[in-house]
């Protein structure tokens, strides 16, 4: 575990990018030589490194410092209801190697035979230099994963499953588990845009809509780990429904295969979306309705000022969805609350894979950034 100070200074120029020293003992408060005190221990540990000396300004040059990507990675473990996906990073946040396999639907031996076989050939990836900066292993899933049917699948085993501790049995690192919707969250609080405000709400559109949030800069998921369970939310109007029954990739895959329509490709790829305007507009429209009505029962709660919605698409079908369900939500204002603004996520369909890398990132190294925003 870094010490606090350490851990203030990685977070801050994780946040704002190669920095001087004099910089950094102004934004965080702390003096001058502590300042140097610390970055030389960073640097001598391979965590930071040291930049061109920059000239021509007033007073001394000085010497931006920036993080060396190579001074430590992190595993991601994306459990998904259609697919499986490990990733490595480096200290940038940056994918430098992936793996993936998709199947009808999800059981802990397929899950673990494919993670078994991923962990090792990852780890045999790198120089044993390498190995050892790797700080540990993220796990992003949907909780109770039993309770959701997927394709006719049976999903019982996850029930009684400790997927944590199956994994412990082949990999010696420490291991992090979060819900696969918050640790999107979490990757676009840790490597999105940074450019955000203290509170927001976030909508994942995956197989199954999710989602998460954030509270003064901080990844909340409460005490079961399943705030911000978004997808459970009910709608009004007609039948009894969910935001997971109208708002999800399964809705329009079912009204693919109605339409006789095949799609082989995840919905990662691009090529998955060369969808009929017959099928994908409805989806689309209804999709926006649906998070728009939540959004407006979300903010009579708590007053955000910004909504992110992110998902397994391409930016363009993003920014349609964006743009649709900003429409829908202004035609219905709510007298008494002020909506908020609507804005696309940053990550994409990394998101939960990034999010369970992030775990050990912020386990090992960050702090919240309120902690530093003296200046």
């Amino acid at each position: 575990m870094r010490a606090y100070n350490e851990r203030l200074v990685l977070s801050l120029i994780r946040r704002s990018g190669p920095t001087s020293k004099a910089e950094i003992a102004r934004l965080t408060g702390l003096s001058a030589q502590t300042v140097s005190v610390i970055m030389r221990a960073l640097e001598a540990d391979g965590l930071l490194k040291k930049g061109a000396r920059v000239r021509g300004r007033v007073g001394q040059p000085s010497v931006p410092i920036s993080l060396n990507a190579e001074g430590a990675f992190f595993l991601g473990l994306k459990v998904g209801r259609r697919s499986v996906a490990l990733i490595l990073t480096d200290f940038e946040g940056q994918v430098t190697r992936r793996s993936s396999e998709v199947y009808a639907h999800p059981t802990p031996a397929a899950v673990m035979e494919f993670a078994r076989r991923a962990l090792q050939d990852t780890l045999a990836s790198l120089t044993a230099d390498q190995q050892a900066r790797v700080a540990g292993l993220g796990v992003a899933l949907p909780f109770g994963m039993w309770e959701w049917e997927v394709a006719g699948g049976d999903l019982s085993a996850w029930q009684d499953f400790d997927i944590e501790a199956a994994l412990a049995e082949v990999l010696d690192l420490p291991i992090s588990i979060c819900n696969d919707t918050s640790a999107a969250c979490g990757a676009e609080l840790v490597f999105g845009a940074q450019n955000k405000p203290r509170d927001f709400l976030y909508f994942y559109i995956g197989y199954f809509v999710g989602g998460g949030l954030v509270l003064d800069s901080k990844l909340y998921t409460g005490k079961s780990g399943n705030a911000g369970a978004l997808g459970s939310m009910p709608l009004v109007g007609g039948v009894p429904r969910q935001l997971v029954d109208v708002a999800s990739l399964a809705v329009l895959e079912a009204a693919l295969q109605e339409a006789g329509e095949t799609r082989r490709a995840p919905w990662s790829d691009l090529a998955a979306w060369e969808l009929s305007a017959g099928i994908l507009d409805p989806w689309l429209d209804s999709t926006a309705e649906a998070l728009a009505q939540a959004v407006r029962a979300a903010t009579c709660l708590i007053d955000f000022d910004t909504v992110m919605i992110d998902g397994s698409f391409p930016e363009t079908i993003r920014a349609d969805l964006v743009a649709r369900t900003r429409r829908h939500l202004a035609a219905q204002p709510l007298p008494g609350v002020t909506l908020p603004a609507l804005r696309e996520g940053t990550v994409g369909s990394d998101a939960r894979a990034l999010g369970a890398a992030s775990l050990p990132l912020s386990d090992r190294f960050l702090v919240d950034r309120d902690a530093f925003l003296k200046g």
